[in-house]
């Protein structure tokens, strides 16, 4: 039987081979600390219900998003309007250091439109489920397929990137996704797309999914979740491990209905697969105020238990949580918040207060108790927090009084400490 030390739960070096949040026998396709970030925001994102981005909005989102560190950035077609040809444009004329992609129609109006852009790749999708060919745009795989060859060889041939997508791929016949994506493969394109465009897959079926495609094309694959059942960045993190490399991101997570893969979330669940991998790779100290931004162009709060970023994110409560939080971060979290630029917090004022978490706040604000002494005040705490909550100013101010009253040498002021508290 395997055992894991301290050194490798924290995922250093020393412990990497046995990191026991990894399977124990790693898939030799497998890309989960060799992949890239095509992050949608300013694509997927501008479909999310409350979402207008003006164009100074979306110039300060693409900088932000290329300070964090992300590989490639989507943009809505330019074929969507005026104001988004422009914008494509100017984005594309800020000279960031990551790849400005564009998403189109599978149309050659589209990318004649995109290319003039001067994008550094185009992103081509059509629907290939029976519901979307039958209900959206009526074609057969045919005229898929004719038309996916025109629009690839006219996109290759202004020597940019090009990826072609299946949407709605789930739903579609796997005989057919095959078909398409072999011939596009021999094609030429950098990437072909899985798209779970109705959120309706789970982590095994796109393992299978994604392994099967592997064995038929020699391009990179990208994957794009959505997350109507919440499987979005457990559908990512399986289809890496199946020999992806791509997976769509946004911030928070918006997009079209309940959005998809967060970037924040991906990021959280890749952290615990390789640490150093990770933090290499993306300044994760930004991410509050990324999260932060875009929340605050769409008129949303961050979620109270929002991946990494959520005030509850790092806040430990129970007693024995807190007791070993203090001993060793490590028991009660699998992320460090510090690589975050977050800080934990232990909270104190309430019923499930432990003495031990009291201790720590008595040694933060400099006071001298004993132990003892701790355990009187713990339990006028909790005595309080049966009233009333307690915030930390008023647990603070309980414990200066009663460290003044008992280093005074007056046990009549003790009582009354105690006693006054509890009236208050």
């Amino acid at each position: 039987m395997t055992t894991y030390g301290r050194d490798q739960v924290n995922g250093t070096a020393e412990g990497k081979v046995n990191n026991p949040y990894m399977p124990r026998y790693e898939d030799l396709l497998s890309r989960v600390n060799n992949f890239s970030i095509i992050e949608s925001t300013l694509r997927e994102g501008e479909q999310f219900a409350n979402a207008f981005f003006d164009t100074a909005k979306k110039i300060e989102i693409a900088k932000a998003l290329d300070d964090f560190g992300v590989e490639y950035i989507e943009l809505t077609s330019p074929a969507a309007s005026e104001q988004s040809r422009q914008d494509c444009t100017a984005i594309c004329q800020l000279g960031l250091k990551a790849k400005i992609l564009t998403h189109i129609r599978c149309h050659i109006d589209d990318a004649r439109i995109a290319v003039e852009t001067g994008v550094d790749g185009v992103d081509v999708v059509i629907g290939t489920s029976s519901y979307l060919r039958e209900f959206s745009h009526g074609k057969d795989m045919n005229y898929i397929t004719e038309k996916a060859t025109e629009v690839i060889n006219f996109v290759k041939s202004k020597g940019i990137e090009v990826r072609f997508s299946s949407e709605d791929s789930f739903r579609s016949d796997l005989v057919d996704l095959l078909s398409i994506y072999r011939t596009v493969d021999k094609l030429g394109v950098n990437r072909v797309g899985i798209a779970d465009t109705v959120g309706c897959a789970n982590p095994r079926q796109v393992y299978e999914l994604v392994r099967t495609l592997r064995g038929v094309v020699s391009c990179d694959i990208e994957c794009h979740f959505h997350n109507d059942t919440g499987c979005a960045i457990a559908n990512a993190y399986a289809a890496l491990e199946a020999g992806a490399t791509h997976i769509d991101t946004s911030v928070l997570g918006i997009g079209e209905r309940n959005g998809i893969t967060p970037l924040g979330g991906f990021c959280a669940r890749m952290y615990t697969a390789d640490k150093n991998y990770i933090k290499n790779k993306y300044k994760l100290h930004m991410l509050r105020d990324l999260e932060n931004l875009v929340a605050d162009a769409v008129s949303v709060q961050v979620p109270f238990n929002n991946y990494i970023t959520g005030y509850c994110a790092f806040t430990h409560k129970a007693g024995i949580h807190a007791k070993a939080i203090l001993n060793n971060p490590s028991t009660y979290e699998i992320l460090k918040p510090e690589d975050f630029g977050m800080t934990r917090y232990v909270s104190i004022g309430h019923r499930l207060t432990g003495w031990n978490a009291v201790k720590n706040r008595v040694e933060q604000l400099g006071l001298s108790l004993t132990d003892d002494q701790v355990k009187k005040v713990t339990a006028k705490i909790k005595e309080l927090a049966d009233i009333r909550p307690q915030s930390m100013e008023d647990v603070d101010n309980l414990l200066r009084d009663y460290h003044y009253a008992v280093t005074s040498g007056d046990q009549s002021q003790v009582a009354n400490v105690l006693s006054t508290a509890i009236a208050n």
